[in-house]
């Protein structure tokens, strides 16, 4: 069995905790990534003799990113605020928004040192700093992420933004002002910007033989931020004072399946509840 100290691994950028498993290098390596080192490898692993589909269920979320980034992109919104983006892979936000308008503008945070990193090399790499940018900062801080985002002279604070927020709520718990928090974000937004979002839940989900997501509830509280599950109702909102974009607050497998080639999401449509994933878009009158 590989180690954290296993020398296939790469040296950790300064910063990096490697005494726990981290969610953004566990979804890299359930992605297929390899921004990850042995210690989210072997956490993964676990996960997966637990719950086999696991990883088609990290596609599946990036599926719904994917298909809402793009959505946005043709309602003419050029700018996003990705917040917890993680590490690069394929299907960034600026790669699908960019595809669709060439003009758009992304800046990307995240609070691992990990995601930082890859993030600068990706837009370095692709010669595409300056029109996008990243941030570490901490989602629990609003006005500090704001004030930063705009600093970078990517975002124009007077045209509509989309906020993404995918992959994320559910890693700060109930007893967090998280409402309030998310509240702060919309209140920054100018008229006509969108909130994009998603969450997992227990809410009328399908069950099959060895689905043991209980188990996998448990072992993330090894991890650097152990995830809680929301009700449709509590998800639902966050989106409160938004005009919801039809079909609503969905199952991630299949909102707005028809907009792009999604074939993780493919393989639940016929039952997307197994997935526990909900997913939503709302405007900001």
């Amino acid at each position: 069995m590989t180690t954290q100290h296993d020398p296939i691994d790469p040296v950790a950028p300064e910063g990096v905790d490697l005494e726990r498993p981290n969610v953004a290098r566990v979804y890299d390596w359930f992605l297929g990534g390899s921004a990850n080192w042995a210690i989210d490898r072997e956490f993964g692993s676990q996960v997966l003799k637990q719950f086999p589909e696991v990883k088609t269920f990290a596609r599946v979320g990036r599926d719904f990113l994917g298909r809402g980034v793009g959505y946005l992109a043709r309602q003419g919104i050029t700018q996003f605020l990705d917040i917890g983006s993680g590490v690069p892979t394929v299907g960034n936000v600026h790669q699908i928004a960019s595809a669709i308008n060439p003009d758009s503008r992304v800046v990307y945070v995240d609070i691992e040192p990990v995601a930082v990193a890859h993030s600068q090399l990706l837009l370095e790499r692709e010669g595409l700093l300056g029109r996008h940018a990243v941030l570490q900062g901490d989602v629990r801080d609003p006005a500090d992420i704001w004030k930063r985002a705009l600093e970078t002279g990517v975002i124009d604070p007077r045209q509509p933004i989309g906020l993404v927020l995918v992959g994320l709520l559910y890693f700060l718990g109930p007893d967090e002002p998280v409402y309030e928090m998310v509240q702060r974000y919309l209140d920054f937004l100018p008229s006509g910007s969108y909130f994009l979002s998603s969450h997992l839940t227990e809410d009328g989900v399908t069950r099959k033989e060895g689905d043991n997501r209980e188990n996998v509830q448990e072992l993330y509280k090894k991890t650097s931020a152990p995830f809680h599950l929301r009700s449709r109702a509590e998800f639902t909102a966050f989106f409160d004072g938004l005009e919801l974009v039809e079909p609503g607050i969905d199952w991630m497998a299949t909102w707005h399946l028809d907009e792009a080639d999604s074939r993780a999401s493919d393989r639940f449509a016929d039952d997307p509840t197994f997935t526990g994933g909900l997913g939503g878009l709302g405007r900001k009158p």
